[in-house]
């Protein structure tokens, strides 16, 4: 059994204990080994051969014992009676978006329901609404929940996939006779899901090359093995693909794996008509010469149009956009000079203000705003009033402490709260450097109301910024169902920001309303969101997605000298 088929089982463990109504502590004695697992960098069944089981994070003796038995046996006695006891299949009921283990047991206890479809078809047939603690509004939310988890495509967030992929890359760039490596797929075009990891590998001798990839620890199983290609999955169930190509046709093939699949079509339309066919291979002329290109830049210039950046190429007019001259000066990492919402330990943050102020020093930013959560966010902590005025004197003493080398901006990220009014009085946000308007709450409200939710934040002229404007979280939450005409017109009448958040579970505003708002004249901010040092790390992220929405440097405000940024929000009548 593989690391992620074993945190499987203890995931399903949990969920069941958790309907049944267990103890808290020992659900999350599961949930904690689950996730141990899965991070490990070796095979548990390496690790349980040499007898040191209990040297794993969150393994004692019980859990060790469990393990012990499914890599013994293939199955574990304790998940069959405890199914005895709960229907296993109730854990697929608990995926249902904003549905809780006491629901779930609710719905069994009283109607029987141990399935999705089940569920589905008591809804429909309005047996749900009568129930202890349901109505109608209730019952249509479990049917918009069971719609919304068909939508899921089981895709991957881009961010779970990063990390081992940079590490595969680095592996393999480490390797004999390999003269390049890259990434491929949508992981390369920076799309907010992938599926599997995507590899591609320049060499001349390629057995070496699979088999040093097949062999690591952290392959799990070899799924499959050809003359060019690899495939496995990794230990915590992350499959990827490695192809390895002649040096001299690496460039055809990496544009060929990069995608996607439509612009690679628009392509080929383009080689045909300049008299070539285009595979992964060559371009091949019409008398069958082939002309191979050992970089991918190649291509585009033997079809005669301007290399397109990765992240470009969704047939979204890109291609004709190459021919014309029209690409855009897509924004880089190195443009952004700060970040304009990060966290610190006043709410939920895990690092102090000052801890913050000295990463962001030593990483060159020149602006740094600290905007913790409002008063009725209390599960974040958020900052009543009377706090929200004692952090402006640690963020003043600070400041004095870091001298030039960085502006430190007192802001907030304040809740649209649920009847569509903001979580301080105007007179407290007048106070502050930079206010940041979110959703967090009934983001399930219909279009109409929740977006008269934002709007009413836009229109505030205290309000410099819109933070991850659905409040969607990549795969498990969709966002709320605004209505983006509405709300992209009164961003540019009140020249209000949106943010593009580049933490990779939101990566909201998406790609495709970025573009929208960036020719619109909107302005962009992109933000970590960070709750502790190195999630600034993530700001990778969010560039990927301007990126991928035309973005250029101009279109977003913390690519602005600091002299320049505060010009702009005094006159939007900060404090700053």
């Amino acid at each position: 059994m593989t690391n992620k088929e074993l945190a499987e089982i203890f995931t399903l463990i949990a969920d069941l204990m958790q309907i049944k109504g267990e103890v808290i502590y020992k659900i999350l004695a599961y949930r904690k080994a689950a996730e141990n697992l899965l991070s490990l960098p070796r095979a548990a069944k390496d690790i349980w051969e040499e007898g040191k089981l209990e040297e794993i994070p969150g393994v004692g003796k019980a859990i060790a014992e469990k393990i012990d038995e499914m890599l013994r046996t293939g199955k574990l006695n304790f998940l069959e009676k405890l199914a005895e006891e709960v229907p296993a299949s109730l854990a697929g009921v608990l995926a249902v978006p904003d549905l809780g283990p006491k629901k779930v047991k609710l719905f069994w206890d009283q109607l029987g329901i141990t399935s999705i479809d089940e569920l589905k078809a008591a809804a429909q047939e309005d047996k749900l609404a009568g129930l202890p603690g349901m109505g109608k509004k209730s019952q249509d939310k479990i049917l918009e929940g069971i719609e919304a988890l068909s939508r899921r495509s089981g895709r991957l967030p881009l961010g779970d996939a990063w990390e081992l992929a940079q590490e595969q890359l680095a592996f393999l760039r480490g390797l004999p006779n390999v003269s390049q490596v890259e990434a491929a797929g949508s992981l390369r075009r920076m799309r907010s899901t992938i599926g599997d990891i995507d590899i591609l590998a320049a060499s001349d001798d390629p057995e070496p090359v699979m088999e040093a990839f097949a062999s690591q620890p952290e392959v799990a199983r070899v799924e499959g093995r050809g003359s060019t290609k690899t495939s496995v999955e990794f230990n915590s169930g992350l499959r990827a693909q490695l192809w390895v190509h002649p040096i001299k046709k690496f460039g055809t093939a990496l544009q060929y794996a990069t995608g996607s699949k439509d612009h690679n079509v628009k392509l080929r339309e383009l080689a045909l008509s300049k008299g070539y066919s285009l595979s992964e291979h060559a371009l091949t002329d019409k008398d069958g010469t082939e002309l191979f290109c050992a970089g991918e830049q190649e291509v585009y210039q033997r079809l005669g149009i301007a290399w397109v950046p990765p992240e470009l190429r969704e047939d979204r007019g890109e291609v004709e956009a190459a021919k014309n001259g029209e690409l855009p000066r897509l924004i880089e990492q190195g443009d952004i000079l700060g970040d304009l919402h990060t966290h610190s330990t006043w709410s939920d943050g895990k690092a102090t203000i000052r801890e913050m102020a000295a990463e962001a020093v030593k990483r060159g930013y020149r602006v740094l705003a600290i905007t913790d959560h409002s008063q009725s966010l209390g599960i974040a902590n958020g900052l009543s009033i009377e706090r929200l005025a004692q952090q402006k004197k640690e963020i003043a003493l600070v400041q004095e402490e870091i001298g030039g080398r960085l502006l430190l901006l007192h802001g907030t990220e304040m809740e649209i709260k649920a009847d569509g009014s903001l979580d301080y009085p105007d007179e407290v946000l007048a106070g502050l450097d930079i206010v940041i308007a979110s959703l967090h709450v009934s983001i399930r409200q219909d279009r109409q109301q929740v977006t008269e939710r934002v709007l009413n934040a836009i229109h505030n002229p205290h309000v410099d910024m819109i933070g991850h404007l659905t409040n969607r979280l990549i795969p498990e939450r969709e966002g709320a169902d605004l209505d983006m005409d509405k709300v992209l017109a009164a961003a540019a009448e009140m020249d209000t920001v949106l943010e593009i958040n580049a933490n990779p579970r939101r990566l909201d505003l998406e790609d495709i309303y970025a573009r929208r708002a960036a020719a619109m004249g909107i302005k962009l901010a992109i933000n970590t969101d960070a709750h502790r040092p190195e999630q600034l790390d993530l700001l990778q992220f969010g560039i990927g997605t301007a990126r991928r929405g035309w973005v250029q440097k101009e279109d977003v405000i913390n690519t602005w000298e600091p002299e320049k940024l505060v010009s702009w929000l005094q006159k939007r009548g900060a404090a700053v």
